[in-house]
């Protein structure tokens, strides 16, 4: 079709195309979604009622015709996507495994909308296995807000996977996942994934919730509770008389400020303990006092202060004014302001699991990228998190980051890898989901250390924090804060090592004599090019650097604390697989030759990077 763009047609086509929001920003922006709920739990029934009334903005520059919420208790009923899924996939989650085909209606779990009408006025909703899908009866405009008000009712099933009743370690209740979530709307449209049993993706809002429950029974998780004077179980102010509850229940009374999800445990034989560090956050644990947690859970309040405090130095002051490690859910789990770690564990395990949940309230809680499509970007980067600062408070170790290579160089061995920009749901094994999100994704972030430098990288990492706190950040984001840290170019980076399975392996190919001179070949055997750290050792003791950037790294890093001397600096083209560089050292003087010493290169076959003489 051919147009005529005479000035007055296209004057009025512009016009047109202008007013259509055809040309409309769709730049970055945050939905807000904030809650109040109240909440009634039958402990003979596991059954609970709810009211809850949201208010949703929308910061879109997007016109909203339809909603959706989230409701995963759904999950745990036989025939959902996550029975079918457990039930067909090559390697299933030993905790889940035909599980919930078995259960019986007493058992399942389920959440449903009874009512819901939005400013006043009823909508159409139908029940999707756990997606509630909402036909608005209004559009929401771009910057406008609307209160929608709900009335629901939930079963809690047997524990399963995370959420539950009655875990093997007899924890009552561990409530994750309980409520209806109103799902994220991003730049990337709506995300009303089902829940398969991976990730999660929330928007950020302002919980009140009250939780009407037996008075026998403690609670903890997310949030502040506001009347611990009514309450007791160790809440309330020191010297404070806590009257006698009245009826057979308590109202727990809860605030949570800018958290994108609300989870709470209840147990009537829990231990409260709690400590308040220097820097005004409390830290609570709740715990069933055993032979197996006592000891363990009592010597845990040594760490978990520690943790809060290496964590916040090193990677971003953590906002909040209370942390929870409670006993429940299934492994460990994190949560805003709270995590659930099963309770039956040595020190060692105990402590670790705690470290590593703490650490996503960094990247899951509050920088909180979409873990479901970028799982690495969460779980790897608290690997990676966690790694240090368990050696710094706990198990000093020299390569705390040795167990994320590891698994690494298994999965790129396995045959079974696939590439880290697969949504979490859809890997076709639990193995590569795993070794992708939590191995491969810690050594992303060592070996950005290793590109451009760990001053570098560390800097990068706060100004990570500082840009991107609250915000959702994706894989691009962080590249660039990185590139300005640095000043290097890093696309190609990211586009390996995340969007293939492409591995890397250098091997020392060659080294003769050239008269006084000494001659050294390397080869690239890998797919993916990687800039060089080559190390010379010579017999006398002394050592020197050969340093070999790609070129398409437009750049170099800046000479590393502790590293050699650098003798030769030379850009190696990606194109070209063999780099032959020239050192003024007699061949005699060499003791040894490596690729990189430090073992930040994610090298796969490390045999062909040394030779001695």
């Amino acid at each position: 079709m051919y147009l005529n763009l005479t000035k007055p047609f296209f004057g009025l086509f512009l016009l047109m195309v202008l007013s259509s929001g055809v040309f409309a920003q769709t730049g970055r922006f945050q939905q807000a979604a904030n809650y109040q709920m109240d909440v009634d739990m039958n402990v003979e029934t596991n059954q609970y009622t709810g009211t809850q009334v949201l208010i949703y903005t929308n910061n879109s520059p997007d016109t909203l015709t339809r909603v959706f919420y989230h409701l995963y208790y759904n999950a745990f009923q036989p025939g959902s996507m996550m029975d079918e899924r457990s039930r067909s996939i090559a390697d299933p989650d030993r905790r889940v495994g035909d599980r919930i085909s078995k259960l019986k209606p007493d058992e399942i779990g389920y959440l449903r909308v009874s009512s819901l009408t939005m400013n006043g006025k009823p909508v159409k909703y139908s029940e999707v296995g756990t997606i509630l899908e909402v036909e608005l009866a209004e559009p929401i405009l771009p910057n406008t807000d609307a209160k929608f008000e709900m009335s629901f009712n939930g079963q809690v099933p047997i524990q399963i996977r995370r959420s539950g009743r009655d875990s093997e370690e007899g924890v009552r209740y561990s409530m994750s996942q309980w409520y209806p979530k109103m799902s994220e709307y991003d730049e990337q449209g709506w995300h009303a994934n089902p829940y398969i049993g991976r990730e999660f993706y929330g928007i950020w809002g302002d919980f009140d919730v009250k939780i009407s429950i037996d008075k026998t029974y403690v609670l903890g998780g997310t949030g502040y509770l506001q009347n611990p004077n009514e309450i007791g179980h160790g809440y309330e102010d020191e010297g404070v008389k806590v009257p006698e509850a009245k009826g057979e229940k308590l109202t727990w009374h809860f605030k949570a400020p800018k958290v994108h999800d609300f989870m709470w445990a209840a147990d009537p034989k829990y231990r409260h303990d709690k400590f308040l560090m220097d820097n005004g956050i409390t830290v609570h644990h709740l715990y069933i006092p055993s032979d197996e947690t006592t000891e363990n859970w009592v010597k845990l309040m040594d760490y978990t202060p520690k943790a809060i405090e290496f964590m916040s130095e090193h990677f971003g002051q953590y906002p909040y004014k209370q942390y929870s490690v409670i006993q429940g859910g299934d492994g460990g789990m994190e949560y805003p302001m709270a995590t659930l770690v099963t309770g039956g564990r040595n020190l060692n395990g105990l402590v670790g699991v705690m470290i590593h949940e703490l650490g996503h309230s960094w990247y899951q809680g509050v920088i909180a990228t979409n873990e479901a499509l970028y799982p690495w970007m969460d779980e790897g980067f608290t690997s990676y998190a966690a790694a240090l600062t368990s050696s710094a408070i706990f198990r000093p170790s020299e390569s705390p980051l040795r167990g994320s290579y590891a698994g690494y160089y298994r999965l790129a061995s396995s045959g079974k890898e696939e590439p880290m920009s697969t949504h979490s749901d859809h890997y076709n094994t639990n193995g590569a989901y795993s070794s992708a999100a939590y191995s491969k994704g810690a050594v992303f972030m060592a070996q950005m250390g290793y590109i451009i430098g760990e001053e570098a990288r560390d800097r990068g990492i706060h100004s990570y924090w500082n840009t991107w706190s609250f915000k959702h950040p994706n894989v691009n984001d962080y590249i660039r804060i990185m590139e300005k840290e640095s000043g290097l170019e890093l696309d190609w980076y990211k586009e390996y090592f995340v969007y293939t399975t492409k591995t890397i392996d250098y091997a020392i190919k060659n080294v003769s004599a050239d008269g006084d001179a000494t001659e050294i070949t390397l080869e690239r055997i890998g797919l993916m090019p990687m800039p060089i750290d080559l190390v010379i050792t010579y017999k006398d003791g002394t050592s020197e650097m050969v340093y070999l950037p790609l070129e398409i790294m437009r750049g170099e890093k800046t000479p590393e604390a502790g590293a050699p001397n650098r003798v030769i600096s030379q850009d190696w083209p990606w194109t070209n697989l063999t780099k032959t560089i020239t050192i003024n050292k007699n061949m005699d003087a060499i003791k040894s030759i490596e690729i990189d010493p430090s073992k930040r290169l994610a090298d796969i076959d490390q045999k062909n990077n040394k030779v001695e003489y």
